[in-house]
């Protein structure tokens, strides 16, 4: 079986490893009573971020399957420039790891603040909804192979955890 015109058992390359990055400005309707952003909207936007990244890097459609190790840092506030940038740093025959990091710019200065990180799993799929395999990630730097390392790990104890719920 091929998929979206591939041969059968051809290798794919990934199209691209460069991240994906986002900027929005936080408007009144994006905050709380603190006017400070909702956590939501800025998970929503770090979903999208991560999806895109993996829709460049694979050439495929993804949905998210998971989101693990979201940590907030600081909050954003209204007006704040948020820029949020997800890169592919895992995969497996056909899901796709990014890690999405969202900071607050100045608009005066430019100068950027991590406000969230986190790893956001996704798989890909064909038109009928069936996971798809997808171009490996191959790390080729010391800080790419870190990020692969934490990524496979908090995969394999995602799998683990999964495994024990059905006994």
């Amino acid at each position: 079986m091929s998929y979206e015109g591939e041969p059968l058992g051809a290798i794919m390359e990934p199209f691209t490893k460069e991240p994906v990055t986002l900027i929005e400005e936080i408007f009144p309707q994006d905050t709380n009573a603190y006017d400070t952003l909702f956590g939501g909207r800025l998970l929503s936007l770090m979903d999208k971020a991560g999806g895109i990244a993996c829709a460049k890097f694979a050439h495929r459609e993804f949905v998210t399957i998971s989101i693990d190790t979201l940590t907030f840092i600081a909050p954003a506030r209204q007006g704040d420039l948020l820029e949020v940038t997800g890169r592919v740093v895992f995969t497996s025959s056909r899901t796709a790891c990014t890690k999405v990091t969202a900071y607050t710019m100045s608009k005066s200065t430019w100068d950027k603040s991590v406000i969230c990180e986190g790893y956001f799993f996704f798989v890909a799929i064909d038109s009928m909804m069936r996971p798809i395999p997808i171009p490996q990630f191959t790390p080729t730097t010391d800080e790419e192979q870190v990020e692969w390392e934490k990524a496979k790990d908090i995969r394999d104890t995602m799998l683990a955890r999964k495994a024990k719920s059905k006994d």
